[in-house]
């Protein structure tokens, strides 16, 4: 099932999710490695990954979302936008950089798979950067009606949302985001997040070959316990 089915909300995820200081980040990083290929898994509308394609470079962007790859493909690039998931990519050995920004990572249960799929991929040297919430920070539990409520006005219609959160056992986070239309239609969708803590997620990515640095934040601050973001730099070793 598409997690990202509804068209109209997939038109909301570029104003809800804009360019930032993680996108200023993968794109400088690529610059600075002189990346000639690289792979965004998890890419969604492709608002960063267009913006990597230049010059003569080779970029793949890899996602399970259909709706969300139909989006991305109606604005013209040079992106290869491959339907999937990291079993999607091929052990080519010839990334430069891979990346898996928006906590995309989270959504995926079996991370040491992703993690060997992704070695496979890149070079010797090559870089995968990657984002995903520190459990520390307990974010779900502002995950709620009362915390979340509000309405606004959008390009496809008034809005009502809220979270609803559902289960939290053994680092695995479920919740529902409802989106209430005015003609009373309640589209609701269910997220499953894995929080992982900086201790688990390096092990993991040691054990599949890559030499890791750990930072609190896209802008290159220190990594703390009380840290609300961890951000990955790992070299395959």
């Amino acid at each position: 099932m598409d997690p990202y089915g509804d068209e109209k909300l997939v038109e909301l995820y570029d104003v809800d999710n804009p360019s930032g200081s993680d996108h200023d980040f993968v794109r400088a990083l690529a610059d600075s490695l002189g990346a000639r290929k690289i792979v965004d898994l998890g890419c969604g509308t492709g608002l960063l990954t267009r913006t990597l394609a230049v010059g003569d470079r080779e970029v793949i962007g890899v996602d399970p979302s259909p709706t969300m790859l139909n989006y991305a493909r109606r604005t013209p690039s040079t992106v290869t936008w491959i339907d999937g998931d990291h079993s999607a990519i091929k052990a080519t050995g010839d990334v430069d950089l891979a990346l898996s920004t928006g906590n995309s990572v989270m959504h995926i249960p079996d991370l040491p798979a992703a993690l060997t799929t992704l070695a496979g991929a890149l070079r010797t040297g090559g870089v995968l950067v990657f984002e995903s919430r520190n459990p520390e920070a307990r974010a779900w539990e502002s995950w709620t009606r009362e915390a979340t409520y509000g309405e606004r006005d959008t390009p496809v219609g008034h809005l009502t949302e809220w979270l609803d959160l559902i289960e939290v056992a053994d680092g695995r986070v479920v919740f529902d985001a409802h989106n209430l239309y005015d003609d009373g239609r309640d589209d609701v969708y269910r997220t499953e997040l894995y929080f992982r803590s900086a201790t688990e997620i390096s092990d993991a990515l040691e054990a599949a070959g890559f030499a890791v640095q750990v930072l609190g934040g896209w802008r290159g601050e220190a990594f703390t316990p009380e840290s609300r973001l961890m951000v990955f730099r790992a070299e395959k070793a």
